[in-house]
């Protein structure tokens, strides 16, 4: 009976054992995934924030061409408008 009773220990502690290692493994995948998901998650960002300043930058670049052609079109007008009136006179 005794030795029935250790046997039952032993396996119990075994399994005990088996049973905290695959807890252990399992935490440690859990772990593991949950950094590469951080990682991922990092690079998705990195991502964004640069296809965003880029957006910003064409947007910027847009008004300043934009702008540009605007005030050479004023200039010209202008010029045009000078140029008349030089005529007129």
């Amino acid at each position: 009976m005794m030795m029935m009773m250790m046997m039952m220990m032993m396996m119990m502690m075994m399994m005990m054992m088996m049973m905290m290692m695959m807890m252990m493994m399992m935490m440690m995948m859990m772990m593991m995934m949950m950094m590469m998901m951080m990682m991922m998650m990092m690079m998705m960002m990195m991502m964004m924030m640069m296809m965003m300043m880029m957006m910003m930058m064409m947007m910027m670049m847009m008004t300043m061409m934009t702008m540009m052609t605007m005030m050479t079109m004023m200039t010209m007008m202008i010029d045009d408008d000078d140029d008349d009136d030089d005529d007129d006179c």
